[in-house]
């Protein structure tokens, strides 16, 4: 059985036939031993008032037992009154006449229901296991049921236990209530069976969608969004499901933004080096300094492309190696600041570094952290005009997100500034928001991607801030020793 459709409905049946069968069960249960009890208290209704004007009319017991029927039950009830004193207009009553007792009497009056007793606590209307004459026991007594005249107890009655023989119109009666029952059972089930479907389809509706849509992904159908009609774990699973689906669909077009953007980076060097040394060996061109060093300065570009391919790749794998170990903030900003002091003073741009003092150590990769700040900074001054700042600010911060306290560093320059819509992917691989850098010396299109990367791998996080026409400001921030 491989359809959850069919088995979620044949265990909906199955639940709704069981809990239908345990109440029909019960129901029918306590219709017949309630409809027992009435007919017992019926039947010994009947005797009394029988017992009662028997009484009333002889004065005894004498001779009552061979008065009485078989099937006690079937008696009607006896009008009561005085059989002496009738209302006007209405003779007087005459007791029950005696019934010959035929053969096999006393076989019949075993079968009877109730026993009648006198005062004296004896037998004088045999029945189930008390016989004529047996004298009770005051508990047996407790058990009986008294027969008052008068305010005077004249007898008892004690149940045999049995049940009396239905009458044809109770028999009817049961009948009619387990047809009843039945065809309640037979409309429940109906009624069970169409939720079942509908429920089974509502559940089911929602995986089928799926599962088709897994199976476009499967084949390369990135993006496929299915509906989310519920906040259960089904929905969740869809939400879930949407969430993946954009993300392959948005991680297949980096791929393939990356493939045609690695594509590019290597071919324009390739083209140039091929076109140099063609020319070389065909004797068009000599092979001077100036053109074996142009020569050298692409392979070095190829060199780098493909070093920072490595980097970011073992980096988002996790799989790069740190060289962890305590280091002073205040010495990594006086290294960054002598690596690019030249370069700034070069475009004319004001480089300052500012620290708080006593800034906490920080436990990282000294050389990867500084690839990182080295990369921010380059950016800054390739980005800022001549006559503009950089600002390298490093302070102690607090992050409500998170405990402890962490250092953070901020790299704000005068330049142009990112545009809003390319602030969410300037940590993207090979993305340049700006068209016209593409090509730009010493830039690959990968730092700020490995430079986000190696400072997560730090437990850390970056961000940028910017605004068109004011600069921008890339913050990094580092967990703290202290």
């Amino acid at each position: 059985m491989r359809s959850l459709t069919l088995k979620l409905l044949l265990a909906f049946l199955a639940v709704s036939l069981t809990v239908a069968l345990l109440a029909v069960a019960i129901t029918r249960y306590t219709t017949q031993r309630d409809f027992a009890k009435l007919v017992l208290s019926n039947a010994q209704n009947n005797f009394i008032d029988l017992a009662t004007t028997y009484y009333l009319a002889t004065g005894s017991w004498r001779g009552f037992a061979e008065t009485l029927p078989r099937r006690q039950n079937q008696l009607p009830a006896q009008p009561q009154g005085d059989p002496q004193n009738p209302p006007p207009g209405q003779p007087p009553q005459q007791p029950p006449q005696p019934i010959d007792n035929p053969p096999g009497r006393e076989a019949q009056t075993q079968a009877l229901t109730f026993a009648l007793i006198d005062t004296r606590g004896r037998i004088v209307v045999p029945a189930g296991e008390y016989r004529r004459g047996d004298v009770l026991s005051e508990d047996q007594l407790q058990e009986g049921t008294a027969i008052e005249i008068d305010g005077e107890i004249v007898g008892a009655v004690i149940a045999t236990g049995d049940i009396p023989p239905l009458a044809r119109r109770e028999e009817l009666f049961l009948e009619r209530a387990n047809q009843s029952l039945l065809y309640a059972t037979l409309g429940a089930m109906a009624v069970a069976a169409i939720l079942s479907l509908l429920l089974v389809g509502r559940l089911t509706r929602p995986l089928r969608e799926l599962t088709a849509a897994i199976r476009h992904t499967a084949k390369g159908e990135f993006g496929r969004q299915v509906n989310v009609n519920s906040k259960d774990e089904i929905g969740q699973l869809a939400g879930d499901f949407n969430q993946m689906s954009a993300d392959l669909a948005h991680l297949s077009m980096q791929r393939r933004q990356m493939t045609a953007d690695i594509a590019h980076d290597l071919r324009t060097p390739l083209t140039v080096i091929a076109g140099y040394i063609e020319s070389m060996r065909d004797g068009v061109l000599k092979p001077t300094p100036e053109r074996l060093e142009t020569i050298f300065n692409e392979v070095h570009h190829l060199q780098r492309l493909v070093s920072d391919l490595r980097t970011l790749t073992l980096a988002e794998a996790g799989e790069l190696s740190l060289n962890l170990a305590p280091v002073a903030p205040e010495a990594l900003l006086k290294q960054l600041q002598a690596a690019y002091r030249h370069p700034a003073e070069k475009r004319k741009i004001n480089l300052s570094v500012t620290a708080e003092p006593d800034l906490p150590h920080i436990h990282v990769d000294p050389d990867r952290i500084m690839q990182v700040l080295g990369n921010l900074v380059s950016n800054a001054i390739r980005h800022t005009p001549g006559g503009g700042d950089i600002r390298i600010q490093c302070s102690v911060a607090s992050d409500q997100t998170s405990p402890g306290s962490w250092l953070q560093v901020a790299v704000t320059d005068t330049g142009p500034g990112i545009s809003p819509a390319d602030i969410t992917r300037i940590f993207d691989r090979f993305y340049r928001g700006d068209e016209s850098r593409q090509g730009v010396e010493g830039e690959s299109g990968l730092g700020l991607a490995i430079a986000k990367s190696i400072v997560e791998m730090h437990g850390g996080g970056i961000r940028v801030e910017s605004e068109l026409g004011r600069g921008s400001t890339f913050i990094i921030q580092l967990p703290t020793l202290g």
